[in-house]
């Protein structure tokens, strides 16, 4: 693992995998063995041979093999695979790439972003599969763009992850109270490290989620309409409280759910955009 990068050793079945999505098949954009070549080459590869004639397939695998011990060499391959200069001809077919990408990359502990076209790698739990960005607002920013942190942005990351994993179980309390746990973790170290003064004498211990939502939308680190809907998630996450849950007499199913997701989609995204510019 290099200091650079989550990405280890891969195992060889996710190299197998990944010989297939760089080759095309099962309806994924499909390269000839020439082709092939030339995408190793712009991923950043030096010496690439010549394509031999074989198999694609095998020929794809066996160079991926032949880099397994230098994760920096395959990080390129994964990173061009969810570039979109790579689709011009075909834009649609990037999701679909990275989705089938993640499908079993998160067995490794990594996962594929491309947030506003920037491809990264992700560190995630491998027990956490789960299915893609749920909502109908693409989440354009990760944990690290966001928190300077790395623990913490590691630890907010972990939420997210564990709240796909309720979504995709339909735990949908679960998931929606992990949303509001990881909105009120992100808001708060934003605040913190940005202009902890804006809170006042109250401390960093003791500042609610109301008073968080509030302050980043008076600066205009959050749109108001997105702050109208994040004091909406903010009393879902309170069900965790049940006594809470029993006086509000609702129960939140997934239609509550995919309405409190692209709340934090849009949240993140805000607070990316307002990211104060390094001088």
């Amino acid at each position: 693992m290099t200091p650079e990068s989550p990405l280890g050793v891969l195992d060889i079945n996710t190299l197998e995998e990944l010989a297939r999505v760089i080759c095309g098949d099962d309806h994924l954009y499909y390269r000839k063995g020439f082709e092939i070549a030339g995408f190793l080459k712009r991923a950043g590869w030096q010496q690439v041979p010549e394509y031999d004639s074989g198999y694609r397939r095998e020929w794809t695998l066996a160079r991926l093999t032949e880099r397994r011990e230098e994760p920096a060499e395959l990080e390129k391959v994964l990173l061009r695979l969810a570039d979109p200069r790579e689709y011009l001809d075909e834009p649609d077919q990037l999701s679909g790439v990275v989705a089938a990408i993640n499908t079993f990359l998160v067995h490794e502990g990594v996962r594929l972003e491309n947030p506003g076209g920037r491809p990264r790698l992700v560190a995630c739990d491998p027990s956490l599969a789960h299915p893609g960005s749920q909502g109908p607002i693409e989440l354009m920013a990760t944990m690290a763009d966001l928190v300077n942190d790395r623990n913490m942005a590691d630890l907010l990351q972990h939420r997210l992850d564990e709240a796909r994993t309720c979504y995709a179980n339909g735990a949908h309390v679960a998931a929606i109270i992990m949303l509001g746990s990881l909105l009120e973790g992100v808001l708060l170290h934003v605040v913190q490290e940005r202009d902890a003064s804006l809170l006042g004498s109250t401390s960093l211990d003791n500042v609610s989620l109301d008073t968080l939502i509030k302050v980043c939308h008076r600066v205009g680190w959050i749109g108001g309409d997105v702050e109208r809907f994040c004091h909406e998630l903010r009393k879902y996450r309170n069900y965790v409280h049940p006594r809470a849950q029993v006086r509000e007499a609702h129960t939140p199913d997934r239609y509550t759910l995919d309405m409190c997701w692209p709340v934090v989609n849009a949240a993140l995204n805000d607070l990316a955009e307002s990211q104060p510019q390094a001088a």
